[in-house]
């Protein structure tokens, strides 16, 4: 984000504190409580938006050096990434070519080979298949066909982009747009340096994760004693980008930037940005610290859903391990804020959902975020959009 849309959105927060306004959708929207709880549909989510479409894995961070590797099981297909001996992100799915047994168990770290745990296959960090023990004994085989099995991959404004299916179209560039892309370029998340991260079990839909994230109007209340001591509540600037969008939370002090010249201003000193990329991912980069959230759908209930979350930080802040630490427990603390706050009023909302007592809830019109993820999905599926219902 350049300096003068910065200095832009700050004077706009301002402004609507002033008079005591916000953004405005136009009217209200009331979404169907199914879109939470129907099997058919969440069936039709899972292959549309997860199985089948490009997924946002990490950041560049993630793998700092070549030999890193991450592994992930949150969609269909195991996933092994891995930083290449020349520096290149490549993605593979985390199974043996042998017999399909899964190859590298641990999390994340550093290796020159991959072994196969049941018959030690071996593989390099380019997915070539090096080592077959006993070879004589098991027959002849053409190993360059039996490297492990490539995903499309891409490295773009820092971030790690995997398409989950072998023969998937992947082009971040395009997925983003080129308005959107040049945002987040501006950033350098290719330079943050992964600090931790933790996984969330929640029962309640996916979707539900998400909206929590589209609104402060219940910061007041739910985060009276937390984020409430840091950020105005109902006071926000909003912006799209096509199927994306972002939002910008006020910061409390800002008030301190009306004794400054705006040449001094910094968004992420006065606001909090907070990215959504379709279809699950919630972006937030702070001046410390960028917060990045996954939600994944449960693949057999559509009550439940497992949110990854993930903490960079930026470089320059740490001086020394302890402040590293320091940095990461304060990170894992507003972790605890969504998981304790937030998501139990989701747990809450499916309990509802659940019962078919409620037809629909309601966005309002200081809810635009709203709005939009849930037309996205909408549209996305060839659906009815939800109908705007203007109100004074």
């Amino acid at each position: 984000m350049d300096h003068a849309e910065q200095i832009s959105h700050i004077k706009t927060l301002l402004a609507r504190l002033d008079s005591g306004t916000n953004v405005d959708a136009g009217g209200v929207r009331y979404n169907p409580t199914t879109a939470y709880t129907d099997r058919s549909l969440a069936a039709i989510e899972r292959r549309e938006f997860f199985d089948t479409h490009p997924q946002l894995v990490g950041l560049s961070g993630d793998l700092p050096e070549p030999g890193s590797f991450v592994t992930q099981n949150d969609l269909g297909t195991p996933l092994l990434l891995v930083r290449s001996p020349s520096g290149r992100f490549r993605a593979f799915v985390n199974a043996c070519r042998h017999r399909g047994v899964v190859l590298e168990s641990q999390a994340r770290g550093r290796k020159r080979r991959f072994a196969c745990p049941f018959h030690n296959w071996t593989y390099d960090a380019d997915g070539a298949l090096c080592g077959l023990p006993k070879s004589e004994h098991f027959g002849e085989l053409d190993r360059d066909d039996l490297g492990l099995v490539e995903l499309p991959a891409a490295e773009h404004c820092g971030l790690l982009w995997v398409h989950p299916r072998p023969d998937g179209v992947l082009d971040p560039e395009a997925l983003l747009g080129a308005e959107l892309t040049a945002d987040l370029a501006g950033w350098d998340f290719g330079a943050l340096a992964w600090l931790g991260g933790d996984a969330y079990s929640v029962e309640c839909n996916w979707k539900l994760a998400m909206d929590t994230f589209g609104e402060t109007y219940h910061f007041p209340v739910l985060h009276v004693d937390t984020l409430s001591n840091d950020f105005y509540g109902n006071v926000q600037c909003y912006d799209e980008f096509g199927r994306h969008h972002r939002l910008i939370l006020c910061r409390r002090v800002i008030e301190e930037a009306r004794q400054r010249p705006p040449s001094e201003w910094n968004i992420t000193r006065y606001g909090l940005p907070v990215y959504w990329l379709f279809p699950n991912v919630q972006l937030i980069p702070s001046r410390e610290v960028l917060f990045l959230v996954r939600a994944y759908p449960h693949p057999d209930d559509p009550g439940r859903h497992t949110s990854q979350i993930s903490f960079y930080l930026r470089p320059g802040i740490a001086r020394d391990e302890a402040e590293i630490d320091f940095f990461a427990e304060a990170s894992r603390g507003f972790g605890t804020v969504i998981r304790d706050e937030d998501y139990v009023m989701s747990a809450s909302q499916q309990l509802s959902a659940n019962s078919g007592a409620l037809e629909h809830v309601v966005f309002g019109r200081n809810e635009p975020a709203l709005h939009h993820f849930h037309n996205t999905y909408r549209a996305a599926l060839g659906q009815e959009l939800l109908e705007l219902h203007p109100t004074a």
